[in-house]
């Protein structure tokens, strides 16, 4: 018998109901073959989930088995789906537009409507809580071989896509998409517009005064509490504050406007916070 696949789990759902779907799994995988990635989604916030689940899903080997269970339409008539993604990845869910931008960035994929008489015979399940009784299952089954064709039949699937970031000259505009537990904004802006580091910018969140930063390679090259801006283990642009939190002092939360602008060349370097190291210590030793 060939070796099970690798299943991830992205829920809204927290610990108490991740373990019982983790229970149905274990019933039919090794230790070792379940993978939390997040559980403390916001509650019913698809685009955040789908965003995390894009970035991380993304990272794991070809032909792992990703379910997601963010599903405020649970119990109506929205689909139970299996997608097979062109690397042989599959992915598992509602059929809300959580499960496309990760389908989108492994190739693309048929989607397959689950049918709970097949994926679980003589288990109908709970009208509240289809990621235990209906998604679990049905991971197990496909990481232990069973194709989706064998437990659904082919359909269409809802293709949602991230919101999209835009730049214009000297001006980048996108939109906060996760706060991390630090209180990061992390933004749908690629890593790769951002200016070089040590380049002065100029951002506004929401419809705050827009404020200097540093473009920073790291947290350490500012100086604590100063405000940067740098390219996120997601890979795309988030706004900090060393050992402090940006998302609290600029007011910026899920789906809050973000807007990076460069300053003129000929016009000079602009403010520019303090960087870290000795000077920075220094400084804020006279402060003191």
């Amino acid at each position: 018998m060939a070796r099970p696949r690798l299943v991830t789990l992205t829920t809204d759902i927290g610990g108490v109901y991740a373990a019982q779907m983790k229970a149905v799994l274990y019933r039919r995988l090794p230790p070792g073959h379940v993978i939390d990635l997040v559980h403390d989604v916001p509650p019913h916030r698809v685009v955040e989930a789908a965003f995390l689940l894009r970035q991380m899903g993304a990272m794991f080997p070809a032909g792992t088995v990703h379910v997601a269970v963010i599903d405020p339409g649970v119990g109506s008539t929205r689909a139970p789906i299996a997608v097979k993604c062109a690397d042989t990845s599959l992915l598992v869910g509602p059929d809300n537009g959580v499960l496309f931008p990760l389908a989108e960035r492994l190739g693309g994929g048929d989607a397959y409507r689950l049918d709970p008489a097949r994926v679980a015979p003589g288990h109908p399940p709970s009208p509240t809580f289809q990621g235990r009784d209906l998604f679990a299952p049905a991971a197990a089954r496909l990481a232990c071989g069973t194709p989706p064709e064998r437990l659904g039949t082919r359909c269409d699937f809802q293709h949602r896509a991230l919101p999209v970031p835009r730049r214009r000259g000297r001006t980048v505009r996108g939109v906060v998409l996760h706060v991390d537990p630090f209180g990061n904004l992390i933004t749908n802006v690629p890593g790769e517009w951002l200016p070089a580091p040590g380049t002065p910018l100029s951002v506004r969140v929401g419809r705050g005064t827009p404020r200097p930063v540093m473009r920073a390679r790291t947290y350490a090259d500012l100086a604590p509490r100063a405000l940067g801006s740098l390219v996120s283990s997601f890979g795309t642009v988030e706004v900090s504050a060393r050992e402090s939190s940006a998302a609290r002092r600029l007011g910026g939360r899920f789906g809050t406007a973000v807007v990076l602008r460069r300053p003129r060349s000929r016009g000079g370097p602009g403010p520019r916070p303090p960087v870290g190291g000795a000077r920075a210590r220094r400084s804020a030793s006279t402060r003191r």
